[in-house]
Parts: C-alpha cells; sequence; structure tokens
C-alpha cells in the first residue's frame, strides 16, 4: 500500500478544557516524527454539547473543530471522521488514502503513535486497535493499579503469539474506504467504538490488535461514559 494522502486524528470532546490541551499537544509532537515526513496530518476536535472553553482551546491548540449534530460520543467521532473525509475529498485525496486514528480528549498518545498509525495504513490491514494504560490513580483506593493490570493484562497468559481482546476509541485507527463501508461509528453512547470494530470484522475487513504504542487515558473518578472504560475502572476500584 502507498503512503496515506491524509492521516486524520479525530477527537470527541465534551467539556474538556481541563484535559484537551495536554492531549493537543501530545498529537502536535507525535505528528513531528521523522517518519511522518511528507504524510498531512490533520487534527480534528469534535465538539459535543460543550459549555466551556473546549472549542477556543482546540482552535488555538492547531485543530479544526467541528461541532456534532448528535448527542452521543459515537455521533462526536462519526462528525470528526466525516470532517476529515471532506478535508481529504477537498484535496482530491480518494477514502482509500485517508487514515483515521481516533483518541481521546483525556488521553495523550506516545510520540511514535502516528507513525505506528502509518506503518498500519501502509501494512495493508483496515483497522488497527492498541490498547491504553493508566499512570495516574489519584482518587483511587490503593489496590486499584494491581486490579486493573490483573484483569486487564489476563491476555498475555496465552503466550508471545497471543492477541489482546481490547477496543478503545482512545486508541484505534481506520482505513477510510473501510469506515464507510461499514457505516462508521454508530450513534451510540458507548461501545461505539467496539460496534465499529464488530461491524469490520463482519464486513471480512484485516483487523490488527497491536499492544504497540499504548496510550495514556484518565482514571477520572467522575466517568463520562454510562458503562464505559471509566465505569469499568471504578468497578475495580470497588472491587
Amino acid at each position: 500500500m502507498s503512503r496515506p494522502g491524509l492521516l486524520g486524528v479525530v477527537v470527541p470532546a465534551r467539556d474538556e478544557a481541563a484535559l484537551l490541551p495536554g492531549c493537543l499537544t501530545a498529537l502536535r509532537h507525535a505528528a513531528t516524527h521523522p517518519e511522518l515526513a511528507g504524510v498531512p496530518v490533520l487534527l480534528v476536535v469534535a465538539t459535543d454539547r460543550c459549555t466551556d472553553a473546549t472549542a477556543e482551546l482546540a482552535r488555538s491548540g492547531g485543530a479544526v473543530v467541528v461541532d456534532s449534530p448528535g448527542d452521543t460520543v459515537g455521533d462526536a467521532r462519526h462528525a470528526g471522521a466525516l470532517r476529515v473525509l471532506a478535508e481529504a475529498a477537498h484535496r482530491g485525496v480518494p477514502p482509500e488514502r485517508v487514515w483515521l486514528a481516533c483518541t481521546d480528549a483525556d488521553s495523550r498518545v506516545p510520540a511514535d503513535w502516528l507513525a505506528l498509525q502509518r506503518t498500519a495504513a501502509e501494512s495493508g490491514v483496515d483497522a488497527v486497535l492498541g490498547l491504553v494504560r493508566v499512570v495516574d490513580w489519584t482518587g483511587h483506593p490503593p489496590h486499584a493499579a494491581a486490579a486493573f493490570a490483573r484483569d486487564y493484562d489476563a491476555w498475555r497468559a496465552g503466550g508471545p503469539g497471543a492477541l489482546h481482546p481490547h477496543v478503545h476509541g482512545a486508541n484505534l485507527g481506520v482505513r477510510g474506504d473501510a469506515y464507510l463501508a461499514v457505516g462508521g461509528f454508530p450513534p451510540l453512547a458507548v461501545s461505539e467504538d467496539a460496534a465499529l470494530a464488530g461491524a469490520l470484522a463482519l464486513a471480512g475487513r484485516l483487523l490488527l490488535r497491536t499492544p504497540g504504542s499504548p496510550v495514556t487515558t484518565s482514571a477520572r473518578r467522575s466517568p463520562r461514559a454510562p458503562g464505559g472504560f471509566g465505569v469499568d475502572l471504578d468497578r475495580l476500584a470497588d472491587g
């Protein structure tokens, strides 16, 4: 496969003024990786009914801002993805040469994250599913970190060839044509990422599950998505 004609990064955000600047700083740094030379990168923040300065901070952080027309994180991710694809069309880049990389406003990608996304795009896979990690357990009981590591990394017991079972909107990438073929992120308040991955798998698309370049995400004890990752962390913390 040829290199992507556009690598778009989609970040949904609802009242994330406190954490979004750190997310965008990490993304801008990742966009300077030497392996991205010649690959245009577009940062898109999809705002979801924000009442704070999220949109203003996104623009000052170098991102294009699009307002989500719906009221779920799935709507926001989809709106961001469509904005990337629209920009690609404007530049004459077909969907099969667009790579959509997704993360979250409360997360920080490592320096090689976009380089890995480019490698995935050029390898011929249709999507890449990555892992997350938590480094700040402030507000959680002392046992929470160990409980998370035990449950989250249980797949490693399968040996060197084991594949992780996780799907995270904070660390996901998909080729533009594959995304459109399955209808994109559905308008769900939770598990929109898993639904997209499932639709791609059912369509016979090639998914790469990789432990490389995990994204650092928040362990805040006031989860935004009912039934999402934050709620899983709370369940572990509460035993």
